[in-house]
């Protein structure tokens, strides 16, 4: 048996807009929300603090987790975690060095209040400087 697949459009380097400006919305009738907050928290963050956050996290945005949140440390990298939920899921990364820092990462396909996540963020981590981009 033969699998035959069908055309494909490649993307090439050029199609990747830096600003966004060339990005095209291929599925408009499908909600996806993305954001991204990062930030300098106050103390060392730890396995614990990761599935404790992402399992609140997930009380902020209203979701419904299917997996408990999991977590990963690198000896090169610090900290991951990941949670599952029934529209998505979040991930989130942690570093001791060579700054502390952390990332989150959220993609769903159920609208959220990125305010929400912002604040709740900010007050978890006790940040000294947070950021947010969505997209």
């Amino acid at each position: 048996m033969s699998l035959t697949l069908p055309n494909v459009t490649t993307l090439r380097n050029d199609t990747v807009a830096a600003d966004g400006a060339a990005y095209r919305d291929l599925a408009p009738m499908i909600t996806r929300q993305r954001l991204v907050v990062e930030g300098y928290p106050t103390f060392v963050i730890t396995d614990e603090h990761i599935k404790d956050y992402l399992s609140k996290l997930s009380i902020v945005t209203d979701m419904i987790t299917i997996i408990e949140p999991v977590t990963h440390v690198s000896d090169l990298y610090g900290w991951a975690g990941w949670i599952h939920w029934e529209t998505s899921g979040a991930h989130f990364y942690s570093w001791e060095r060579p700054l502390s820092f952390f990332s989150v990462d959220i993609y769903t396909c159920k609208a959220f209040d990125p305010a929400k996540v912002v604040e709740f963020t900010e007050q978890y981590f006790r940040t000294t400087e947070i950021v947010a981009k969505g997209f």
